[in-house]
């Protein structure tokens, strides 16, 4: 039997046709668990540390605008080409 590290399903997709980046994260939504993953994941693919990534609307929803700082903008489109900063 071959186990998966705990977050080992963590991973960015892409961005979608509407500049959206989609991720998927393994933790289910509960207690903030999915918001956390995703919050750490960001911060690993950006190079920032955890306290930089911060989710300003849509903590409920599967939708979220994420504010990110220790990163400028165009860095981070030059990481997720399309995506809608």
């Amino acid at each position: 039997m071959r186990l998966t590290p705990r977050g080992g399903a963590d991973r960015v997709d892409g961005v979608g046709e509407d500049g959206a980046l989609h991720v998927r994260v393994a933790a289910a939504p509960v207690d903030s668990g999915a918001n956390e993953s995703l919050c750490r994941l960001l911060a690993r693919e950006l190079g920032v540390g955890r306290s930089g990534i911060r989710i300003v609307a849509g903590t409920t929803a599967r939708r979220k605008v994420v504010a990110v700082s220790g990163i400028d903008a165009p860095a981070v489109r030059s990481r997720w080409p399309g995506l809608a900063v």
